[in-house]
């Protein structure tokens, strides 16, 4: 298998690169299921709610934000990891939840190799987290 190069490195452009091009770069080092999962969940989310901000923080962590963050993708040896700031706030009828359910605020979906992504119910998710950020930002009082 061929060495896969860090994210700066496969990025050719004399300027900073945007959080995209740093997560595009990401799903190709990837370069197996959980690049194909990040990619697919990536595209849910944009479906979802097409005003969604793409961030890259914490040193490589691909975000999602809209008045807030929304969700997190991490990458591990054995799962794709997708973090809702506020999870712990929104229902999930489908039971997407499946990991860091004891938290008081965030939850998370694991997928692991081979699972099917129920893609309607993630969308609802990704559109309850949005809503839920868009009413908090606008309950907050405005300083001059």
């Amino acid at each position: 298998m061929k060495k896969a190069t860090t994210t700066m490195e496969s990025i050719s452009t004399n300027k900073e690169p945007s959080p995209a091009q740093l997560i595009d770069a990401r799903i190709r080092e990837l370069g197996d299921w959980r690049g194909e999962t990040l990619a697919r969940v990536r595209f849910l989310i944009k479906q979802a709610e097409p005003d969604v901000v793409e961030e890259w923080k914490w040193r490589g962590v691909p975000v999602w934000e809209l008045a807030g963050i929304i969700c997190t993708g991490e990458t591990y040896k054995a799962a794709v990891k997708l973090t809702f700031a506020k999870g712990a706030s929104l229902e999930d009828p489908s039971g997407l939840f499946n990991s860091s359910l004891d938290g008081n605020t965030r939850r998370a979906i694991d997928f692991h190799e081979g699972d099917k992504i129920d893609e309607e119910a993630l969308k609802a998710l990704i559109r309850a987290a949005a809503a839920l950020n868009t009413a908090r930002s606008k309950k907050k009082p405005k300083t001059a």
